[in-house]
């Protein structure tokens, strides 16, 4: 029996270390990436980072602005907005993560397996066709009003929403694989499927999700926070970026700093995030290079 074709690797080591470093020299994904980093560590670390409990109140210091015993002020019941939004920023991240993880292996998966199965090509396709056709807000608002307003029901609402887009994505590059020597090469000498859709099919695919994955998580970042803000997320006294823009904005005139502070952070996230996408894509992208 022949040997079997070797596919090509998705992203030789070499190859990566030149993204790297062309990626370092941007200076806008420089800075983004270390903004994500400095939010992403001190969510991580959110209990020994925090200067106070982001659940004690302290009535008599109800609205105080911004000083130096309190960065940010406190929120309208004493809560200190700093250590609140540090929390905050740890259960919308985990919310972003989870629904970018989570809904684009889905996604990849079906997209994948529509481009290496003719027959279960136009049932999924049509499928991810008709979830198309809803913005992703609304698909969120269906499945958060169908399992209840909490994290979990954020979570699942992003997992969802994000499927479609990946899949589409995901079956576009598997069709432009399918096209190539070696996957017919794979099938002469007897490959399992299983070997051409892992070996073949998904190496080779990889960096175009994960450059869209790139791309799409402050797009979930700010539906999820959207979610909050609409009362279908996190609920309190849980601190969540969305939800604490909310319960701001019946103090907007008294103390504008309770809303603008977690509404800036998701701002500086989502910014931070779309700016370090558009640099992965601009390196991975050859058409760009020319």
């Amino acid at each position: 029996m022949p040997a079997a074709p070797l596919a090509p690797a998705a992203a030789p080591v070499g190859r990566r270390s030149a993204l790297v470093v062309r990626l370092m020299r941007d200076r806008v994904a420089l800075v983004s990436a270390l903004v994500l980093a400095v939010v992403a560590l001190a969510a991580l670390f959110a209990p020994w980072v925090a200067p106070y409990d982001p659940y004690f109140t302290d009535l008599p210091k109800a609205m105080q602005p911004p000083s130096a015993e309190h960065w940010f002020g406190t929120d309208n019941t004493g809560r200190d907005l700093l250590s609140r939004v540090i929390f905050g920023a740890r259960n919308t991240l985990m919310m972003g993560l989870a629904g970018v993880l989570l809904g684009g292996a889905l996604g990849a998966l079906l997209g994948i397996l529509a481009a290496f199965y003719k027959g279960l090509d136009p049932w999924i396709m049509r499928a991810v066709d008709i979830m198309l056709a809803f913005p992703a807000i609304l698909i969120g608002l269906a499945v958060a009003a169908i399992l209840g307003s909490g994290l979990g029901a954020v979570i699942f609402a992003l997992v969802v929403s994000t499927v479609p887009d990946v899949a589409r994505v995901a079956r576009g590059a598997a069709l432009g694989v399918m096209g190539m020597e070696f996957m017919e090469a794979g099938r002469a000498v007897g490959l399992k499927n299983r070997t051409l859709i892992w070996r073949y099919l998904t190496l080779n695919c990889i960096s175009t999700v994960a450059v869209f994955l790139t791309l799409r998580f402050g797009q979930v970042i700010l539906v999820g926070s959207s979610l909050g803000f609409l009362g279908m997320g996190a609920q309190p006294p849980v601190a969540e970026l969305g939800m604490m823009a909310a319960q701001g904005r019946d103090f907007l005139f008294m103390a504008p700093h309770i809303a603008t502070v977690p509404s800036l952070a998701i701002f500086a996230i989502v910014l931070a995030a779309n700016l370090l996408g558009d640099a992965v894509r601009d390196v991975l992208d050859p058409r760009l290079q020319q």
